[in-house]
């Protein structure tokens, strides 16, 4: 691929597409954020012009996110290959590659072992997903769905989701229309109806990743955030519910989830209370520790 500039700042692309460069896909980036090329805030344009630049950029971000999920496939086969070339056992094969993903797209260790999880599923068990990724038809977000709702699946059972889901154009298409609950209820429709012992399976498994974190948030803020089964989150958010509504009928002046969050607050802090007091234990009247040292004794 060759450029050719065709102003001061903008350059135009000549010869195929098929295979560009990273220097090209670099020059591309400059491209589309360059103030002269119509694609920047404050550019004069017809509304329609707008919404036709939005799916087309759109258009190109699955695209981009396709051509990075195979990357990152190559590359961790490739490394593989290598290692293997070299000797290196195959239990630590491939080590350190899902950080060198999360530095390429500047996203966090934890991050970059999902990404190339991403990309070796959709390259090796889902080609039809990563084919409507590839299309526009999907972003990234709503195909990592489609692979987490089918990990539970054997590959083969996997591989038949795919063809069954996105196996056609129109199939392909009609995953684009859903809604993204609508996408994920399909999946797990499919997966069910495959293999139900597994997608229970799964559920079961899923009540030992329950977990609380805590992020900060501007303005001295911070997120508190926790993974519970169904039935103890509903129970928890109806009681907090219910004590706000109460709180507000008598007249507090805080609005609902304000109450909210000061009650969660309190009665954790209750909680600790309790189970430290709970820990102190009291001396026995009339016990009395031994001195270590008694008299006439060093």
């Amino acid at each position: 691929m060759t450029t050719q500039w065709v102003g001061p700042e903008v350059a135009a692309f000549e010869g195929p597409l098929e295979q560009p460069d990273g220097p090209s896909l670099a020059l591309l980036a400059r491209v589309l954020g360059s103030s002269q090329t119509g694609l920047a805030l404050g550019v004069p344009l017809a509304d329609a012009e707008r919404v036709n630049r939005l799916s087309a950029l759109e258009d190109i971000k699955a695209a981009a996110s396709a051509a990075q999920a195979l990357l990152a496939a190559e590359l961790d086969a490739s490394r593989r290959m290598t290692e293997a070339a070299r000797g290196v056992p195959a239990c630590e094969q491939g080590r350190g590659v899902s950080h060198e993903v999360a530095l390429a797209r500047r996203e966090s260790p934890h991050a970059g072992g999902k990404l190339l999880g991403l990309g070796k599923a959709l390259v090796r068990e889902m080609p039809h997903t990563l084919a409507a990724l590839r299309s526009g038809a999907l972003s990234e977000w709503r195909a990592t769905l489609l692979v987490k709702e089918t990990a539970c699946l054997t590959r083969e059972d996997r591989s038949a989701v795919d063809r069954e889901l996105a196996g056609t154009p129109e199939a392909a298409a009609e995953l684009g229309r859903m809604g993204t609950r609508a996408l994920v209820a399909a999946a797990r429709r499919v997966a069910y109806r495959l293999d139900p012992q597994a997608v229970v399976d799964r559920s079961a498994r899923a009540v030992d990743d329950r977990y609380v974190s805590l992020r900060p948030a501007p303005d001295c803020m911070a997120q508190l955030t926790t993974l519970l089964p169904v039935a103890q989150g509903v129970a928890a958010y109806a009681a907090l519910k219910a004590e706000a509504d109460s709180a507000r009928s008598a007249g507090d002046q805080r609005t609902r989830g304000q109450v909210m969050a000061d009650v969660l607050v309190a009665r954790v802090h209750r909680s600790g209370e309790r189970r430290g007091r709970a820990r102190v234990r009291e001396p026995r009247p009339g016990c009395r520790r031994s001195p270590r040292l008694r008299r006439g004794r060093r």
